[in-house]
């Protein structure tokens, strides 16, 4: 399987997680008050700060074979994370969801507060008036939240290589550039470069695009 493949298929996993958490998350935060919101803001924000390495470190303590999560994982399931597609999933999922969960968090702030009391004045229940008044308001920032943070899952290296390592399955195109310079494959290198850097313009014009069209 190409580099790019693997890319593709860890980041579509990745989102899978990322999106209805960081949603969530986005959602608790924009309309959370008092402590417990405060907290959960700064959780959020630690794997974005967090050097990837160390974020990829953690998850190894937390998910490897002898970690608390990961242990009875192995021993009740069968499941090994570590060098594993899985694990390269996990770890793009975790960079990737601060972004998500921000983002979320700025389209739901920005959601009219007056038209979610009209509609429960008009009788709709809360899931109601979120289904049919909050999400549609909140969607074109929702996108944007998902771009960038299927951006940040499409360029993850450090935890990648922290906790999924460097095999066949968790061969992303971060890593073949990084592999490919140690190995003098200067062609290959760029190659894969020159994709990332498409992808990642491609995906900004299309943000602006977007932005203005909403």
């Amino acid at each position: 399987m190409s580099a790019l493949a693997v890319s593709l298929r860890v980041v579509l996993c990745a989102l899978v997680f990322v999106v209805p958490i960081g949603g969530a998350l986005g959602a608790y935060l924009a309309r959370g008050r008092g402590a417990m919101r405060a907290i959960t803001d700064a959780l959020v924000l630690v794997p974005l700060v967090l050097p990837p390495s160390v974020v990829g470190y953690l998850l190894l303590l937390l998910l490897g074979r002898n970690g608390p999560l990961g242990a009875p994982l192995a021993n009740a399931f069968g499941v090994r994370l570590v060098f594993s597609s899985a694990g390269a999933s996990i770890a793009a999922a975790a960079v990737a969801l601060p972004l998500m969960a921000k983002g979320a968090e700025a389209a739901f702030a920005r959601v009219d507060r007056g038209l979610e009391e009209v509609a429960a004045a008009n009788g709709l229940s809360p899931r109601e008036t979120f289904r049919i008044v909050t999400l549609p308001l909140a969607l074109p920032g929702l996108g944007v939240a998902i771009t960038l943070a299927a951006l940040r899952a499409l360029g993850e290296f450090g935890a990648t290589l922290t906790f999924a390592g460097y095999t066949k399955s968790t061969a992303t195109a971060p890593l073949e550039v990084y592999f490919a310079m140690q190995l003098g494959d200067d062609s290959r290198a760029l190659s894969l470069s020159l994709v990332l850097v498409v992808a990642s313009v491609a995906a900004a014009l299309m943000l602006r695009a977007w932005s203005r069209r909403t």
